[in-house]
């Protein structure tokens, strides 16, 4: 069951076509991420999804329902571009914001006290936002985001700005929200994130969705049927003993121990790979070199 869908959105801009034919579907209580390089139509997808701006035609629609102005409520949106007062102090500007999304002052206090002993800010309450630095300031709107505890959550570029055990202890929220039945739409270039985090992903490019799956799935289908072989003994005798159906791509050795990387080819598998060279080594370790997220990113958008 989907939780969100957008059908065939178009968006243009004067002369700048910003969506063309743009469909994706949200699973329930999954980590969707929506990949592109700069100037891909992320960000204009992203407010479509928000209402603050619409479509020039397409439709959206949240938990099987035409996309209206009550499911505001249910959505927790992180936009790219942070904005706090920062003469306000730093309590009674998150108790403003929870408010503003109908929370109410008691609840919203209750809650903003347990988020903010978890991310050790206690201490920040009364200060003035001003004094609060840019990661320091991204937790506080991370939190007002998440406080009403939203159906969906879309977050754009989340761990920009944050050093690494800051970007962990976010991710780690993320995974427990996801946990407690919450579904997120993460649009980020952190590849790395993209894998930790993602069950499906959207990319796009040039306006346009380039490719859509399960993150897993896309690996596999882009993998090369390349394998590192990693082995006690001669890297020549083991070369010769390959056959025809594996080639040598690199190879490195240390002492005893040698690695090598092999692409297998002519439906050869790496059971025929072993069975060919173990006469001649003595074999340590084989694992295949599926793809990362960052080389299929970078391959499908250079097509």
């Amino acid at each position: 069951m989907y939780l969100f869908t957008a059908n065939n959105i178009f968006k243009r801009y004067a002369n700048h076509t910003a969506l063309e034919d743009v469909s994706i579907s949200v699973s329930n209580n999954t980590v969707f991420g929506l990949l592109g390089p700069n100037g891909a139509g992320k960000t204009s997808l992203i407010r479509i999804m928000n209402q603050i701006t619409g479509p020039d035609s397409g439709e959206l629609f949240f938990d099987g329902e035409k996309l209206n102005p009550k499911h505001v409520s249910q959505i927790g949106y992180l936009p790219e571009e942070r904005g706090l007062y920062k003469k306000m102090e730093v309590g009674e500007h998150a108790l403003y914001l929870a408010q503003l999304k109908g929370m109410k002052r008691p609840e919203a206090m209750k809650k903003l006290k347990i988020w903010f002993e978890k991310f050790e800010m206690t201490g920040w309450w009364k200060k003035k936002v001003e004094e609060l630095s840019k990661g320091m300031q991204q937790k506080v709107q991370f939190i007002v985001t998440v406080l009403h505890e939203p159906r969906f959550l879309i977050l754009d570029e989340p761990f920009s700005g944050f050093d690494p055990i800051n970007a962990n202890s976010i991710k780690n929220e993320l995974l427990r929200l996801k946990s407690n039945g919450t579904t997120i739409l993460l649009s980020t270039h952190n590849m790395s994130s993209v894998e930790e985090l993602c069950d499906e992903i959207a990319l796009l490019n040039r306006s346009k969705k380039i490719l859509e799956g399960k993150v897993s799935e896309i690996r596999k289908a882009y993998s090369t049927n390349t394998f590192e072989v990693e082995f006690k003994g001669n890297i020549l005798g083991f070369t010769n003993a390959m056959g025809a159906g594996a080639q040598l791509l690199e190879q490195e050795q240390m002492g005893e121990i040698c690695k090598v990387k092999i692409k297998l080819s002519g439906g050869n598998t790496p059971n025929d790979l072993l069975h060919s060279v173990m006469n001649v080594s003595q074999i340590r370790g084989l694992r295949e070199m599926i793809p990362s997220m960052n080389d299929i990113f970078i391959a499908k958008v250079n097509e």
